[in-house]
Order: structure tokens, then C-alpha cells, then sequence
């Protein structure tokens, strides 16, 4: 750093607020009632709920699935009391709509591996307003670590994906905005260093450790 840019693509889970008690004990719900003793853990934290049943409860049957992503998001929406916001959350947002106003352009977004409405739940706790060009899982073909979500978030910012930086805590959401083109900043809110470093232009520990300020038609991203 500092990093320059035309656009932030900013995860949720992990980055922006901490749900991670509240997934977890959800999933530590559903596992057994499914009849599996598989454990969710870091590696499937910011992937899509039918992938994580998928390689976690792979004997389902395509019904079976369907109902299980339902109670999933079920349990996952009914366990919102605990979710905070991340340090840095508020200020950053604050910084990227000044930046928003300054450039006359739009510069960030969420893309997230929730559904619109597991996405409404959680961001209800946070008291902010929802953002413009929103990506969920439910607008893609696929979902993270695919490329598809930062692909349209850039779109949906009007400009190209190797013009974004995306900002995330997870190993598959680094891998999908690789594999759109962009940039990558590691949140190390979830997963070990260690694990994203190889994934990541940059290691942060919370948004807190990082400012926007705009320079002509870019964002620059600096260290605090």
C-alpha cells in the first residue's frame, strides 16, 4: 500500500460485520440433524451454504439438498442477536460514499455468499443503509470461490474488474476475485494469515487498518 483504484468490492461475512458465532452455531444445528458428524470450519466460511452442504453432507439427494439449504438459511436468519459490527465498518463506508460524492461515480459495493434475504437480516443489525448494486448469492450462476459475484459487482460499478480491489476474509472469496481479475486485500478476521497471504495483495487485520481518500478518478487505499 497504498493501492489505487477505481472500485472497492467489499465481502460481508467476516469482513464487514462478525457472524461467525451465529453461522457457526446454525451449522452445528443442521449437521446433526442431517445425520453427519462433519465439523464446519474455517475453510467454509464466505462459500455459499449448497456448496458447503455439498462437500460436507455429499450423500443428499437433490430434494434432500434443497431442503437442507432451506433450513440452513432458516436457522441462519433466526440467529442474528449476536452479530456485531467490525471495527473500521463504519468510518470505511462513510469514507467510500464521500468518495462516492466526490467522483460522481459510483466506487464500492457488497458481494456476498448470502441470499438477499439472509443478507437483509444481518445487515439490519449493522443500522446502516443497504448499499446500491448489491450482489448476493441468489444473482449468480455461481458462487464464490467461482468468479461470477465480483464479476458482476464490477459490472453492476460500471467498470472492469481488474479496475477493483476486493476485500476478504475467506480463502474462496480471495480466490473468486483472482480469478475475476482483481486486486485482493485479506481481512485476517477468520482465517490464519498463513493461509491467505498467497491469496492476498495485501494483509489487514480489520478495516480499521485501512483509509480511502480519492485522487482524480481513483481511490487511493492507504494504511492508518
Amino acid at each position: 500500500m497504498p493501492l489505487r483504484t477505481r472500485a472497492l468490492l467489499l465481502d460481508m461475512d467476516g469482513t464487514l460485520i462478525d457472524s461467525g458465532p451465529a453461522v457457526e452455531r446454525s451449522w452445528a444445528q443442521l449437521l446433526p440433524e442431517l445425520g453427519s458428524t462433519a465439523e464446519f470450519t474455517h475453510d467454509q466460511h464466505g462459500r455459499p451454504a449448497r456448496q458447503v452442504l455439498q462437500e460436507l453432507v455429499p450423500h443428499l439427494t437433490g430434494a434432500e439438498l434443497e431442503a437442507a439449504h432451506d433450513r440452513i438459511e432458516q436457522l441462519e436468519i433466526e440467529n442474528v442477536q449476536d452479530i456485531v459490527t467490525l471495527p473500521g465498518t463504519e468510518r470505511l463506508l462513510r469514507e467510500l460514499d464521500d468518495a462516492t460524492a466526490q467522483l460522481g461515480r459510483p466506487s464500492w459495493t457488497i458481494v456476498t455468499s448470502c441470499t438477499r434475504a439472509l443478507f437483509e437480516a444481518r445487515w439490519a443489525t449493522t443500522g446502516l443503509p443497504a448499499p446500491a448494486h448489491l450482489v448476493t448469492v441468489d444473482q449468480v450462476e455461481r458462487g464464490k470461490p467461482a468468479p461470477d459475484p465480483y464479476l458482476l459487482g464490477a459490472e453492476r460499478l460500471q467498470v472492469a474488474a481488474s479496475d477493483t480491489i476486493v476485500v476478504e476474509d475467506s480463502a474462496g472469496g480471495l480466490r473468486s476475485g483472482q480469478a475475476a481479475g482483481a486486486r485482493t486485500i485479506a481481512v485476517t478476521s477468520t482465517t490464519p494469515a498463513a493461509v491467505l497471504s498467497p491469496l492476498a495483495d495485501a494483509l489487514i487485520t480489520s478495516l480499521d487498518d485501512i483509509a480511502i481518500t480519492v485522487d482524480g478518478d481513483e481511490l487511493v487505499v492507504s494504511r492508518r
